[in-house]
């Protein structure tokens, strides 16, 4: 019997078979499968079977719904062909399904699933956007280890075109990273991102804010979140998140201090801070919720994070513009330095870990220079006050408490 259109019509299930292959007369090996499936419905398929080093093999080729017997035995021919020629097309078919599982979008699954116990929110958030996003979208489909270094300049070259350079390079580290650990899980032998275009990043910002600037922006703080927020940035360097996402769990009014969480600052160690007059004014007019332990943000567990719909506000209101938040800390660093505050304890105010802290002399040194830091403080902000009022104030000698 040929197997054709109007043969396989006529075809059903034997009594009492649920499975069965009806053969074709004029191709050995091709074949038309009538199985009984859920809810008691016929399925009806095309298929080849074939000898291979003393095994039986078979190869659906597809639906007879989809698929005409025209066709199927067209493509059950090209198997045939290729099992004459000593190869096994199940084995290749496997195989295209394992790395189809071991494709670049699987990867990032994994790498993710690892890296979420590693990074920061911020940081894990931002690798996300680039490895699951729009940016490589082209070869998430693409088993790792048939993409090429030409598949990744593409995508970095259209990312620079439609996202500048700055998007392209972070992009291309991220990816980068994926591949490094995909080597190290023994997923693929190389890293193509190596040798790929390697856009040109802006330049590190350096803007530093004058005296006069700096009062302005103070004077254009408001009595909101976001006018306290900056005016503690202000005063102590901190980083954004770290006033932004400050915790009453953090403040001993008692002792006077402010201790950052290891959980909660950069370099994951734990930093404590004098209150100074001016920040623990700043703190106890900030209304306390018994429900939330965050000073600032209304509903995020990470504080405050409207830093888009405050700054444009507050730069009109001072006439400051050109800055972005982040450089209140550079300001600090540098005008503390400015007014005689040595630069290592200008470090260990911003709770930063370089310079006199590199090498050997930071495993040796453990100093927190508790006194030096305390009035660094006094002097900075008693400059801060003679900026904003323009009147000089005489500085007090601050003695920090102890427990």
């Amino acid at each position: 019997m040929k197997l054709d259109a109007k043969t396989v019509a006529t075809l059903t299930l034997p009594a009492g078979k649920t499975d069965v292959i009806h053969f074709d007369g004029t191709m050995p090996g091709f074949g038309f499968r009538l199985r009984q499936g859920a809810g008691g419905k016929v399925l009806r398929t095309w298929v080849v079977q074939y000898r291979h080093a003393g095994a039986t093999r078979r190869v659906l080729i597809g639906s007879a719904e989809v698929l005409t017997a025209e066709r199927a035995r067209a493509a059950a021919k090209e198997v045939l062909a290729k099992v004459a020629l000593g190869q096994d097309p199940q084995a290749e078919k496997a195989d295209h399904r394992d790395k189809d599982r071991n494709s670049l979008r699987a990867a990032v699954d994994e790498f993710l699933a690892v890296k979420q116990r590693e990074l920061r929110p911020r940081s894990f958030t931002e690798t996300a956007r680039y490895l699951t996003g729009a940016y490589f979208k082209a070869l998430h489909g693409m088993p790792l280890d048939t993409i090429t270094r030409r598949d990744v300049a593409a995508c970095i070259v259209r990312i620079a075109r439609e996202n500048g350079n700055p998007t392209a390079a972070q992009a291309r580290g991220k990816l980068s990273s994926l591949f490094a650990w995909c080597m190290t899980m023994g997923l693929v032998e190389a890293n193509p991102v190596i040798g790929a275009p390697q856009p040109t990043e802006n330049k590190p910002r350096d803007r530093v804010l004058s005296d006069d600037e700096l009062a302005a922006i103070w004077r254009a703080c408001g009595d909101d979140e976001f006018g306290k927020i900056i005016k503690l940035l202000i005063l102590t360097g901190a980083r954004r998140q770290e006033i932004g996402g400050m915790r009453w769990s953090e403040i001993d009014l008692e002792r006077g201090t402010w201790t950052l969480s290891a959980e909660r600052s950069k370099n994951k160690r734990a930093h404590v801070s004098p209150l100074m007059p001016m920040m623990r004014d700043i703190i106890e007019g900030v209304l306390r919720m018994a429900s939330r332990d965050q000073l600032f943000g209304e509903r995020s567990p990470r504080g405050f994070v409207m830093w888009h719909l405050g700054k444009p506000a507050l730069d009109q209101r001072s006439g400051v513009l050109g800055w972005v938040v982040h450089d209140i800390r550079r300001t600090v660093a540098t005008r503390m330095c400015d007014i005689g505050v040595a630069p290592h304890v200008v470090e260990q105010i911003l709770n930063h870990r370089s310079g006199h802290r590199v090498g050997v002399a930071g495993v040796y040194n453990k100093s927190v220079y508790a006194n030096e830091v305390a009035r660094a403080l006094v002097l900075w902000e008693s400059r801060v006050l003679e900026l904003v009022t323009g009147t000089e104030r005489k500085v007090v000698n601050f003695q920090p408490q102890t427990a």
